[in-house]
C-alpha cells in the first residue's frame, strides 16, 4: 500500500483538497480529526494536557477549552512543544492502526492528512509528500477573512506551522490551489490517479 502524507499550512487549502480526495474514493486519514477524538472529555490525553497546563484549560463539563489553550500555545514555542509532546504520540499511533486497518482491507493507497506533517517527523514515514500551496499573501488574507483574525493574530497562526514556501520546495508534488477549485480538483485527480498507477505496478511486479 502506498502512503501519500498530505499537508500544507493554515488557510492554504488542505480541507478543499481531502474533500476531493474522499469524493473519489480516497482514503484519508484525518489527523485533526484524531486530535480531537483523542481530546474528548475523560480521555487520558485530555487529562495529561490538563497536568500539563492546568485546570484553566478545561471547562465545566470536563472538556478541553481549546481557546484558552490555543492562546498559551500559540504565544510560547516552548509551551507549544510541550503540548505536542502529548498529543503526537498519541495520534501517531491511532493513525498508524488505521492504516493498519486499511492494509488489511486491500486498498491500494491511502491519504494520511497531517497539518504538521514536517514538524513532527511524519515526513520519513510515508512514501510521497503532497503540499497545498498558496502565497503567503493569500495565506494571510484567506485566514483572516474566514477566522476574523487582527493581522498580527493571523501572520503569528501562520508561523506557528512552519514555512509554507520550504514544505513546497521539500514536496514530491505540489498541489497549486492559488487558482480556481475547477483548477485544484484537475491536479488532484491527476495525482491520485497517478498515485493508483504505481500501486499497480508495484502490485503486479511491473517496477515503480
Amino acid at each position: 500500500m502506498r502512503i501519500i502524507g498530505l499537508t500544507g499550512s493554515i488557510a492554504s487549502g488542505k480541507s478543499t483538497v481531502t474533500a476531493i480526495l474522499r469524493e473519489i474514493g480516497a482514503p484519508v486519514i484525518d489527523a485533526d480529526a484524531i486530535v480531537h477524538e483523542l481530546q474528548q472529555p475523560g480521555t487520558e490525553v485530555t487529562a495529561a494536557i490538563a497536568r500539563e497546563f492546568g485546570p484553566g484549560v478545561l471547562r465545566p463539563d470536563g472538556s478541553l477549552d481549546r481557546a484558552a489553550l490555543g492562546r498559551m500555545v500559540f504565544a510560547d514555542p516552548e509551551r507549544r512543544r510541550a503540548l505536542e509532546a502529548i498529543v503526537h504520540p498519541a495520534v501517531r499511533a491511532e493513525m498508524l492502526r488505521r492504516v493498519e486497518a486499511l492494509r488489511r482491507e486491500g486498498r491500494p493507497a491511502a491519504v494520511l492528512d497531517i497539518p504538521l506533517l514536517y514538524e513532527s517527523g511524519w515526513d520519513r514515514l510515508v512514501d510521497e509528500v503532497w503540499v497545498v500551496y498558496v502565497d503567503r499573501a493569500t495565506q494571510k488574507a484567506r485566514l483572516i477573512a474566514r477566522s476574523g483574525l487582527s493581522p498580527e493574530e493571523a501572520e503569528a497562526r501562520i508561523a506557528a506551522q512552519g514555512d509554507l514556501e520550504e514544505k513546497a520546495r521539500r514536496a514530491d508534488r505540489v498541489i497549486d490551489n492559488r487558482g480556481g477549485l475547477a483548477e485544484t480538483r484537475a491536479q488532484v485527480l491527476a495525482a491520485w490517479q497517478a498515485v493508483l498507477g504505481d500501486a499497480d505496478g508495484v502490485g503486479s511486479g511491473e517496477g515503480g
